[in-house]
């Protein structure tokens, strides 16, 4: 582990972003194996504003916001930043990640992916100036067998363990357009508010 100024161990943080629209239960495993798996001190979770690769509409922020608030309680070193949804324009990983390293100096960043963004991350603004400030972990996805641009590899990071989850957030808005039950796929808070605010719906 990088040291902070003055000799002392750095603090090992998680970066955690995503549209989160809406979060469910494989990225709160993913979190909780992160916390032990990189003996992380804290998971940032970080509700993208306006993803510049997203094109879709998606959920107003406040929304997405309060889902991921409902989603990490029962976690204390679970920490929702808002960074880029009350920052104006695109969402941009290097900027959410360079903003953060001013503020936080001494801290090491860990940026926590899923195997679909790893296969994709050659396309990411400044992809190479991101893995100069954090470290790389990438979560294996069920049945995604795509690798990494031949640059990426050049760079260190990490594999990380997830539990067989298959589950995603596309799956989970298509079913509650039909109708269909969600509750074993979300947190239960999630599950509720998603039910009392009637997103989704078709």
């Amino acid at each position: 582990m990088a040291a902070a100024p003055g000799g002392a161990p750095a603090r090992r943080v998680g970066l955690f972003g995503g549209s989160f629209d809406p979060v469910h239960n494989a990225h709160v495993a993913l979190a909780e194996v992160a916390l032990t798996s990189l003996q992380l001190d804290a998971v940032r979770w970080i509700p993208a504003g306006q993803p510049w690769q997203k094109n879709r509409a998606m959920a107003a922020p406040e929304h997405r916001v309060a889902m991921v608030q409902s989603a990490i309680a029962h976690q204390p070193r679970f920490v929702l930043d808002r960074i880029e949804i009350d920052r104006t324009g695109d969402s941009v990983t290097l900027d959410t990640v360079h903003s953060l390293a001013v503020q936080h100096p001494g801290v090491e960043w860990v940026l926590l992916i899923g195997q679909d963004q790893y296969a994709s991350l050659h396309t990411w603004r400044n992809w190479r100036d991101l893995l100069g400030l954090a470290v790389l972990a990438v979560a294996n996805r069920p049945g995604d067998l795509r690798g990494p641009n031949a640059e990426v590899l050049r760079f260190p990071h990490r594999m990380l363990p997830l539990p067989m989850l298959d589950i995603s957030s596309t799956d989970i808005r298509q079913r509650v357009a039909r109708g269909v039950d969600i509750t074993q796929l979300v947190p239960p808070l999630v599950a509720r508010y998603i039910e009392t605010h009637r997103l989704y719906r078709s």
